[in-house]
């Protein structure tokens, strides 16, 4: 008898380990619309569907808060009333976005909202080239010097309007991370409208492979990125732009000038742990151009790596990322 109850004690726990293990490599995967982008994630885990509802909750609300054009945003009062006493995802949002700007000098600027909606980049208007007058006057309201915080108080300035389409999708990916941690998930892929996060490594422990789109022909790679634990964010001329008279405009203003950026680069891919700072700093390089782009990466304190892509076909790959991208194309390796 005390031998049966054994083995069934044995087998009891048997099942208990099968099943943890199962649990453990357990996945959970969701697909949705928002932040006016296709979105997908998964999640690995015990608590994989616990996390990935969560993490789906935590972005409709993000949208709910940030969307330019939804009257009852916190984004839309703000640009409407010019004072807000803002939650703290706005006020984390505007420290960072003045910080990025500060750094970039002024490449990256979520005041460009006059400029955007001038050129049509919307998805309510039509695209069309504004007059020189029209790009003098929307200038006037630009800069992220018309942003004033005093503690929870926010107001803008000239006319000023802000828009975090440059960055919400990076700022939402780190907010799924750290639910994801709050789950115990070690491993997940989080795409947010092309935002790829990693969580950790491939339950099969091997590393994520997130591939950069050919800026020419998207339905093909140009290059691939062997990563984990990290943010992989692409921005590009190429992603949604308009032809008039024979000239492609894209949606990538310059702040400064109010034309879309002529750079010099057609694809910046920023590879950092910091999502919001790949997505900040995929936009701000791209206005800056390659030259501007390696400066930064050499003296800046910010933690990232970079893959540029230029008007005449070469790459350009950060050293901290020379050992985890592969191309068929020769590529050449910039250092601090």
């Amino acid at each position: 008898m005390k031998i049966l109850q054994s083995l069934s004690i044995f087998a009891i726990l048997s099942v208990m380990l099968i099943l943890s293990s199962c649990g453990i490599d357990s996945e959970y995967s969701s697909e949705f619309f928002c932040m006016d982008t296709p979105m997908s994630i998964t999640a690995y885990g015990a608590d994989s569907e616990k996390a990935v509802k969560e993490a789906k909750d935590r972005i409709i609300e993000l949208d709910k808060l940030l969307a330019v054009d939804k009257k009852s945003s916190d984004v839309h009062i703000l640009n409407r009333d010019k004072s807000l006493d803002a939650n703290e995802d706005i006020l984390n949002l505007l420290k960072f976005s003045k910080e990025i700007s500060l750094q970039t000098d002024g490449a990256f600027d979520i005041t460009t909202t006059p400029l955007t909606e001038l050129w049509g980049f919307r998805s309510y208007l039509i695209n069309k080239v504004p007059s020189e007058n029209e790009i003098n006057e929307a200038l006037k309201s630009v800069g992220s010097d018309n942003i004033n915080i005093s503690k929870n108080k926010v107001s803008l300035k000239n006319n000023a309007s802000v828009d975090f389409g440059g960055i919400a999708k990076g700022y939402a990916s780190k907010q799924v991370k750290e639910i994801f941690k709050s789950n115990n998930i070690q491993s997940g892929l989080i795409s947010l409208g092309g935002n790829v996060r990693a969580i950790g490594k491939k339950p099969d422990g091997e590393n994520w492979k997130v591939g950069i789109a050919n800026p020419d022909d998207t339905s093909k790679q140009i290059g691939m990125l062997s990563v984990n634990d990290t943010a992989v964010i692409t921005s590009g001329g190429y992603q949604r732009n308009f032809t008039e008279k024979g000239k492609t405009y894209h949606h990538i203003i310059n702040p400064k000038t109010g034309y879309p950026a002529e750079s010099g680069l057609k694809s910046v891919t920023i590879v950092s742990k910091d999502d919001t700072l790949a997505d900040a700093l995929s936009t701000g390089l791209f206005v800056m151009g390659l030259e501007k782009a390696e400066k930064l990466y050499s003296e800046s304190t910010f933690d990232f790596g970079a893959v540029l892509i230029t008007d005449d076909d070469r790459i350009y790959v950060t050293d901290n990322l020379k050992n985890s991208f592969t191309s068929k194309k020769n590529f050449e390796v910039v250092t601090k």
